[in-house]
């Protein structure tokens, strides 16, 4: 298949070469054009324009910044709902504005060109070694097409559901990430601050439980997520637990900001009588003012 890169940067030029090496012919093309020379070595053919490109390739596929870059090029002057053909398959790796994606995608509809949102995960180094994760939001016809190609960049993907999920999943997950990278600087610069080495405290943290990933696979899935709360540490447990490490917080003088919120989403719950419950019945407040429930399907 002949397919186009629009976007050859840290991200784009691995996944253009992983579609070289999976025998696609590769169109190119970036607003910085010595970001393509590698490609170009490796068998690449260079474009001179998104509209160029869009012109000739059966799938076209875009990497870029943000949402702004990715908006530029499929909206703006010479842009491809332009340009696109009926029957051209486009996908965006972009991590982007789910509206965006839904108001593109309108547009390539009406012209007959099918599109998935598709941003990975997995950073610079998984694009090299294909250890990405694609998270592709769209029809599934759209999705079973793009299948061989998205394999060719990625050791896993997953069809999150309809255009613009794939968006939200990343962007969830990236602010999820983030943020516990603050929780983590909050509970190491306390611990250290109180006496820990800082190796010894990074070493316990990938060694416990948080490390071993046990919420995410375990415990959550078998208490939230299930809105099932008997027991299995208790709301009082968890809270101590907080409380005195909020205490040594304060006797280190180190703002634990996120953990002292954190504290009085447990003191809520607790004064509606939920001690005895298991930890997680918590979060089940966040679930209160969204005006959702998180819940898995029956096992």
């Amino acid at each position: 298949m002949k397919i186009g890169v629009i976007g050859v940067g840290n991200i784009g030029a691995p996944i253009g070469r992983q579609l070289l090496q999976a025998g696609h012919a590769l169109v190119v093309h970036d607003i910085r054009p010595a970001a393509a020379n590698a490609l170009l070595a490796a068998g690449a053919v260079w474009s001179g324009s998104s509209a160029a490109l869009a012109a000739e390739c059966e799938a076209v596929v875009t990497c870029l910044p943000g949402p702004a870059e990715m908006e530029a090029v499929c909206l703006g002057p010479g842009g491809l709902v332009a340009q696109l053909r009926s029957g051209v398959l486009y996908i965006d790796h972009t991590t982007n504005s789910p509206e965006l994606v839904r108001r593109v995608y309108a547009m390539f509809a009406e012209k007959g060109a099918a599109m998935l949102d598709a941003p990975v995960s997995g950073g610079m180094e998984g694009a090299q070694t294909r250890d990405l994760l694609v998270m592709a939001g769209g029809e599934p016809a759209a999705f079973e097409r793009a299948r061989p190609l998205l394999e060719a960049i990625a050791k896993r993907v997953i069809h999150t559901g309809g255009i613009g999920t794939g968006s939200i999943a990343k962007i969830m997950h990236n602010s999820a990430s983030f943020t516990l990278d603050l929780v983590l600087a909050e509970c190491w610069t306390a611990g250290v601050k109180a006496g820990i080495d800082a190796a010894t405290i990074v070493n316990v943290f990938n060694e416990a439980a948080l490390g071993q990933m046990m919420s995410l696979k375990v415990r959550l899935p078998a208490t939230w997520l299930r809105g099932d709360f008997e027991p299995r540490f208790s709301l009082a447990l968890a809270r101590k637990d907080l409380g005195l490490a909020q205490e040594l917080a304060r006797a280190t003088d180190t703002p634990m900001r996120l953990g002292a919120f954190c504290e009085q989403e447990m003191i809520e719950a607790m004064a509606r009588g939920w001690g005895d419950r298991d930890a997680s019945i918590f979060l089940t407040l966040q679930e209160e003012r969204a005006n959702i429930q998180v819940r898995l399907p029956p096992a």
